[in-house]
């Protein structure tokens, strides 16, 4: 199939607002008007406009949101590392082979030549895309940040106030950033609790953040999400049987 059509039948209302903007180029090339219209290229912004039903978060869709944000991200230290580059695109040849990969590298490169409104960007994300997706989104851009084995500030601060402006909280951000700061994260940070917390708060906490995490939450959008979530479940597993050996309940 061609890349063409299947991101086509695959986006919904990332076709318009500010990821639309920053992509309109891009997206131009790979469309024809017709496939636009059979498509329903302009029902998405319509419905980002408020003025329709909204859509639901394709596949397609987050990939957008993935080439936008991830192009703000390596942009927030002033220069495009290789590393940063050789992440992304491993990332997309994994997780949606190589065809396609290649589409996308091109679409990142595309955005990392017009500014993102990075709030309006976010905020489009945030009244569009199911929370256990953007908590997915969070967990990729932080990889970006780490790609080169070093966690700019710059970094962590515009991912910051990017979670803020997709409505993540703090608790949800910090658990998610814990385990690129070390490759042994503070097990009660990953699992959203004080250092005073009971055994049962801890095994309570466990429960609501596996099934928050669980990569059921995108199975709609493929096994390539599903994936990725994968990874962030079993940090909130190993961070709970940490607790549990330390603390010797069962």
């Amino acid at each position: 199939m061609g890349y063409a059509k299947w991101i086509g039948g695959a986006v919904g209302w990332a076709l318009g607002g500010p990821i639309g903007g920053v992509m309109g180029y891009w997206l131009g090339k790979m469309f024809s008007d017709d496939s636009l219209a059979m498509e329903g290229g302009s029902g998405a912004m319509h419905d980002h406009q408020g003025r329709g039903q909204a859509r639901p978060t394709r596949a397609g869709d987050f990939a957008l949101s993935m080439v936008v944000l991830s192009a703000a991200v390596m942009q927030a230290d002033e220069r495009v590392l290789k590393s940063e580059l050789d992440y992304v695109k491993q990332f997309f040849r994994t997780n949606f082979g190589q065809a396609q990969a290649e589409q996308l590298t091109l679409a990142l490169r595309e955005a990392l030549k017009n500014p993102v409104d990075v709030r309006g960007v976010c905020m489009q994300i945030r009244a569009n895309m199911p929370h256990a997706k953007r908590l997915l989104l969070l967990q990729y851009l932080y990889g970006i940040a780490r790609a080169d084995g070093n966690v700019d500030p710059r970094e962590v601060d515009l991912i910051r106030r990017m979670a803020a402006a997709l409505g993540i909280s703090d608790k949800d951000r910090a658990s998610i950033e814990a385990p690129f700061h070390s490759d042994k994260p503070d097990p009660y940070t990953v699992l959203e609790i004080g250092r005073d917390a009971s055994d049962a708060e801890i095994k309570k906490a466990y429960r609501r953040l596996a099934l928050k995490f669980h990569p059921d939450k995108v199975r709609d959008m493929g096994e390539a999400y599903a994936k990725q979530a994968q990874t962030r479940f079993l940090e909130v597993q190993e961070a709970y049987e940490n607790l549990k050996k330390v603390r010797g309940f069962k």
